[in-house]
């Protein structure tokens, strides 16, 4: 049975809380059908306005939205970017694409803000040398993105005790050849070898 670990970029979440338009108060200006100038309140005060939802984009969105829309961008081209590079190392281990969770933007389409990638991280049976070479590529394809998450950190430490026992288990096989063939015996647990003079 094949172990599978999934290899995933840190999910930062960023506040997209509803902007709320008005004036610093609280109170929304009154307005003279006449004019666009703010009139004075009952009390004589005069009433700041918070023009922000005057500067909309060609998009019909608010300063505040443009801000938050750009943020979503750049975290969904890191977010694409960490996922590629697992993809790129990882070779034949990884399964399938990279699986992405989404948030929508201001503009109504959807971001990536965290992402992962699904990546075999099982020893190959009976072949402590293949399973390293298999952990080398594990190891390199889970530190691949220029940011690793803890995620990653975590199977490449998987990786590396995965080649730390692969390895006990070379040298384990070559004693066990070494001391089979000081005693006349060529063969040990299904490793046949062959001499020739």
């Amino acid at each position: 049975m094949r172990s599978v670990l999934r290899v995933s970029s840190q999910l930062l979440l960023y506040d997209l809380a509803p902007v709320t338009v008005g004036t610093p108060t609280g109170k929304q200006p009154n307005y003279s059908p006449q004019s666009s100038k703010p009139q004075e309140d009952v009390k004589g005060d005069k009433i700041q306005i918070d023009r922000s939802f005057q500067k909309q984009s060609a998009q019909g969105l608010s300063e505040d939205e443009l801000k938050q829309l750009e943020k979503l961008k750049k975290r969904d081209q890191v977010v694409r970017a960490h996922e590629r590079a697992h993809i790129a190392a990882g070779g034949p281990y990884v399964r399938g694409g990279a699986r992405y969770v989404y948030q929508r933007g201001p503009d109504g389409r959807l971001y990536a803000i965290g992402g992962e990638v699904s990546i075999d991280v099982s020893p190959v049976p009976n072949d402590p040398e293949a399973t390293i070479r298999k952990m080398q590529v594990i190891k390199r394809a889970a530190l691949a993105p220029a940011q690793p998450s803890p995620q990653d950190y975590h199977i490449a430490a998987q990786a590396a005790m995965e080649m730390q026992k692969a390895q006990a288990e070379l040298n384990r096989m070559k004693a066990n050849v070494a001391y089979s063939s000081s005693n006349g015996n060529f063969e040990t647990r299904g490793v046949a070898l062959s001499l020739v003079a």
